[in-house]
């Protein structure tokens, strides 16, 4: 079985026998690594008290004059969001309960940064054993941003941050269209080269096809429905489709801020124009497998997933969507 995403820190966490994450000190102790954590030389004694202290012991609870202490307002309010995200996670057994109780009440003033870490984090376990590149590249989606553009009649999705990081001159036709410079060494994965992932896994350099009726879309649902599985411990059928057209929007959930404009303009009954459909990435027809999983007012009824870009072509996924808008019977507990 082969690694990938080492950076998500899953060889610091334990397992517990039904699969899901359990927080050790070691994986604690990786956010006081941060580099917003790591105090500088002319950082104020409390502040280097702190780290030391967190570094030594990263459960010992934290009083909030230890923090207020802190001489720089930056590194304080840093501080801050790390403690109270450690908090969070110390309150509940698995990092998936974590994450799925950080989806129902709200996010609050959780940086996206460590939500999306734990995002990463969690699908690595998810697709723990998983073989297929295109499977892993479109899982990508659920916690980096990715820049969009049509390139001969294709839709290829490449990530944000290392487009926007590399340079300034354009390589080629389609890395010009996606803005990326040379050297930036960004690759559409295909048969020809999925195998290079594996090594590569870290670097999010190869782009995807999303493309409708494409590979790219259908992996990415294979992704929504192992998520689901893990997350939820219900199991369902996703079907990649080509268009909304004649469909019963009974429920409808959008993957993305985006996404969920185009279900609400649909559901009050608004026709799609041009800019709308230019904006649907992918659209998913969701089945549960067991009927007893869904709430009486939607009996069989399909779920339609919506996933969209915005207008500056940027598409940013939200995964705990999934985890908060579809019809369930009964919510499992968060412990």
């Amino acid at each position: 079985m082969r690694d990938f995403w080492l950076s998500c820190g899953h060889h610091l966490v334990d397992r517990d026998a039904s699969g899901s994450l359990l927080p050790t000190d070691e994986f604690l102790k990786a956010y006081a690594a941060r580099p917003e954590l790591l105090p500088p030389p002319e950082a104020c004694v409390a502040e280097r008290s702190l780290h030391a202290a967190i570094c030594a012991h990263p459960r010992q609870p934290i009083a909030g004059d230890q923090v207020a202490m802190i001489a720089d307002r930056d590194a304080r309010e840093n501080w801050e969001q790390m403690i109270a995200f450690r908090d969070h996670l110390l309150r509940h057994r698995t990092l998936e309960a974590s994450y799925l109780d950080l989806a129902r009440g709200g996010v609050g003033r959780t940086p996206p940064l460590f939500l999306n870490q734990l995002c990463h984090l969690i699908l690595r376990n998810v697709l723990d054993g998983c073989e297929d590149p295109f499977v892993m590249r479109a899982a990508e989606l659920f916690f980096r941003p990715q820049r969009m553009a049509s390139f001969n009649g294709s839709l290829i999705a490449a990530d944000e941050e290392t487009i926007a990081a590399a340079g300034a001159a354009a390589l080629s036709p389609l890395m010009s269209m996606l803005g990326s410079p040379v050297g930036a060494g960004v690759d559409v994965l295909g048969d020809e080269n999925a195998e290079s992932y594996w090594r590569r896994s870290d670097a999010f350099d190869m782009a995807i096809d999303l493309t409708t009726g494409r590979r790219g879309l259908v992996a990415l649902g294979e992704v929504l429905r192992r998520w689901i599985s893990h997350l939820l411990a219900v199991e369902v059928t996703i079907e990649a489709i080509t268009e909304l057209r004649e469909v019963d929007l009974t429920w409808y959930v959008g993957l993305d801020a985006v996404g969920t404009a185009v279900g609400d303009a649909l559901w009050n009954g608004e026709a799609m124009d041009d800019a709308t459909r230019a904006a649907v990435v992918g659209i998913y027809r969701l089945t549960f497998d067991n009927p007893r999983d869904v709430a009486d007012a939607v009996g069989g009824t399909p779920v339609y997933l919506i996933l969209a870009k915005s207008s500056d072509n940027i598409l940013r996924m939200k995964p705990q969507n999934l985890l908060t808008g579809l019809p369930l019977r009964q919510m499992e507990p968060v412990n």
